[in-house]
């Protein structure tokens, strides 16, 4: 998934917690944001504090898309509340492969 792909998908999403979403298309997404903050937050720190209100949403939104992904809930994002070592695990669930969808019990043909 290219960088314009990934960034129009997650708007397209923009409150969408069902699904999916891939390593490349979470990541695009983040480095998206990442620039346009600092590069706003140098034209002006109201229109910063406007573009993270208005990418707050998004954001949580992919991230718990990413984290379905990865077989986990959208509720591992609290972990980041956790002083220093729940960032860093945050991290880690996010930037792992994904795990596909669940392996179906049953017998082999």
């Amino acid at each position: 998934m290219t960088f314009q792909e990934s960034v129009t998908v997650c708007f397209r999403k923009y409150a969408d917690f069902n699904g999916r979403a891939t390593r490349p298309e979470y990541w695009w997404f983040f480095l998206f944001l990442f620039v346009a903050s600092v590069a706003i937050s140098y034209v002006s720190s109201t229109l910063s504090i406007v573009f993270t209100l208005a990418t707050f949403v998004p954001a949580i939104a992919a991230a718990t898309r990413r984290l379905h992904d990865t077989n986990r809930s959208g509720w591992w994002q609290l972990i980041g509340l956790v002083p220093l070592i729940g960032i860093i695990v945050l991290i880690v669930f996010l930037a792992q492969d994904s795990k596909g969808e669940p392996a179906s019990q049953g017998a082999a043909a």
